[in-house]
């Protein structure tokens, strides 16, 4: 994929990480938003919705997250993340790409879209999603009734 050509993409914007009750287990979620105010919530585990968090609400935990670590060993190694593509949704999994630039070269890495947003917002990076994705995926606000957002300190 060119990297320049993103016409069948919507950038999004991460909304907040919510906990939902799912069959009364709690599950987060990361809720993205498009600019119509179209939601899309992605189920997530446990950390990747605190390391998701963390970068919402700008706390910073006392040890290097595994995502801190991958960013510091990506700086070190003069690697930059040039974005994440949320781009297929098979029996209801989400696929993702990172994309990442080393030198002049642009790599793009399977990955879970998970990781890739909390890649992505730990460096302003943007995200997208592609628009036949998010218009299959998107809800209205009233379905999630009763999720909350998830309190990252307990």
């Amino acid at each position: 994929m060119d990297i320049d050509s993103y016409e069948d993409f919507e950038e999004i914007r991460v909304k907040d990480v919510y906990i939902v009750d799912v069959f009364t287990d709690p599950t987060p979620i990361v809720l993205l938003e498009d600019l119509q105010g179209n939601m899309l919530p992605i189920y997530i585990g446990h950390l990747e919705a605190l390391s998701i968090g963390n970068v919402i609400k700008k706390v910073s935990p006392p040890r290097p997250l595994a995502h801190d670590l991958m960013l510091n060993i990506f700086d070190r190694l003069d690697i930059k993340i040039e974005g994440a593509l949320i781009d297929e949704k098979v029996d209801k999994i989400y696929y993702a790409r990172l994309l990442i630039r080393k030198d002049n070269s642009i790599m793009q890495f399977d990955a879970r879209p998970s990781d890739c947003i909390a890649l992505a917002l730990r460096v302003g990076a943007p995200i997208r999603v592609r628009k036949n994705v998010l218009e299959s995926s998107e809800v209205e606000m009233s379905r999630l009734e009763g999720a909350r957002v998830m309190n990252i300190f307990g």
